[in-house]
């Protein structure tokens, strides 16, 4: 399949009640390492990666990925921060977004016991997925989303209410994924797992991007007055 990549996008606004919380912006999305956005609450980080992935619409401006949109649809996977998952088990979960490709039984079974395997799941697939603990939720929704190896996976905040243990784990699990050639464009709030996963940085405030840069001289010391203030543990207006 065609790379799905690069995503282009010109001018995005998103309005709520008339008042815009998203751009005018020019993001895009380039092959290659991982995207990590950061910004404090309220910068539009959720926001941006959503209008990216399709699923909110801009009020204004245009995009475009390097593929056709059925190619781009089935190229790409969103992971919320509050798992959304079916009410059947963990491996019907899983097993869901094979079956919506037209794949049959049995090789969609095998996948996904391997992927349940992968992620740290093995011993689960018949147990319902509301009976799981928070870490193995978002464990099961990262497995769902990677299953199809998708050659995009957003992921909005996927650990900021886990314990160190967890964290750790599906941080490896998403180190894993981009070995493999998965893409990873990630909000989160934590400088730690930003300085653990990400190549590129993508700096949001008020809506607005600040400042762009490659990971390391971005933490090195950025040279933009939010972005400081913010690596410096102030607060950011």
């Amino acid at each position: 399949m065609t790379s799905i990549l690069p995503l282009m996008m010109q001018n995005i606004e998103v309005r709520r009640a008339g008042r815009a919380i998203l751009g005018p912006l020019d993001p895009m999305v380039e092959t290659g390492g991982a995207l990590v956005v950061l910004g404090p609450n309220g910068s539009g980080r959720s926001t941006l990666l959503r209008v990216c992935h399709g699923i909110r619409r801009a009020n204004a401006g245009s995009g475009a990925w390097s593929a056709l949109r059925s190619e781009v649809d089935l190229a790409q996977a969103f992971v919320f921060q509050t798992p959304i998952l079916l009410r059947g088990t963990a491996i019907e979960n899983v097993i869901y977004p094979l079956v919506l490709r037209g794949e049959s039984k049995r090789p969609a079974c095998n996948r996904a016991l391997k992927m349940l395997e992968d992620v740290g799941l093995k011993d689960m697939p018949n147990l319902r997925a509301s009976v799981l603990s928070g870490g193995a939720k978002q464990k099961l929704a990262l497995a769902r989303g990677l299953v199809t190896r998708p050659e995009v996976l957003f992921l909005d905040e996927p650990t900021p209410s886990l314990d160190g243990r967890s964290t750790r784990e599906i941080e490896a699990i998403l180190t894993a994924a981009q070995a493999h050639g998965t893409k990873l464009v990630m909000a989160t709030h934590d400088l730690g797992q930003a300085r653990r996963i990400a190549s590129h940085i993508t700096f949001l405030l008020n809506g607005a991007i600040v400042e762009t840069a490659f990971a390391e001289p971005f933490f090195a010391g950025s040279q933009t007055q939010g972005p400081q203030a913010f690596l410096k543990g102030g607060i950011v207006e």
